[in-house]
């Protein structure tokens, strides 16, 4: 059963929330998609993920890459799972796919100050009820930790 986190980004840019997430993913063995919705925020993100901390390395490509089933993390900007990912992150408002019941888990990381992530969040949090997937629920506490609401 496919289980789906969303996580709800207050005062906080996706930039900063979503490489550990990414590093989380892989430490689980996992392969990840991210998928966003336009080849533009796609390219900002590949650029931000080699440079988003010194100390680091973070090993992804983007799905026009000749050898994007032997990558780890894939950006792509569609359907389709070209990594055989366990994990697939929605960020953008991307929408949960209709293979979403082959990952392990899905996260939806949706801008909370946007009121129009916010609708698309909600609608999504509808549409994965409906179809039999675990949803839960993540903000953020006064010290920046995500923490599981009900």
């Amino acid at each position: 059963m496919t289980e789906v986190l969303f996580y709800h980004l207050q005062n906080m840019a996706l930039e900063s929330v979503l490489p550990p997430l990414l590093e989380k993913s892989l430490e689980r063995g996992w392969r990840v998609v991210v998928q966003s919705t336009s080849e533009e925020r796609a390219d900002a993100l590949d650029a931000h993920l080699w440079t988003y901390r010194d100390d680091s390395f973070l090993p992804h490509a983007t799905w026009r890459v000749a050898d994007a089933a032997d990558q780890p993390i894939i950006l792509a900007i569609e359907e389709g799972n070209p990594n055989r990912a366990q994990v697939r992150f929605l960020v953008d408002s991307a929408a949960v796919p209709a293979d979403a019941d082959g990952y392990e888990r899905m996260v939806l990381v949706f801008n909370g100050d946007d009121a129009d992530a916010l609708a698309a969040a909600r609608a999504a949090w509808t549409d994965c009820k409906a179809r039999g997937f675990t949803a839960t629920y993540w903000q953020t506490d006064e010290r920046g930790r995500w923490q599981r609401k009900n």
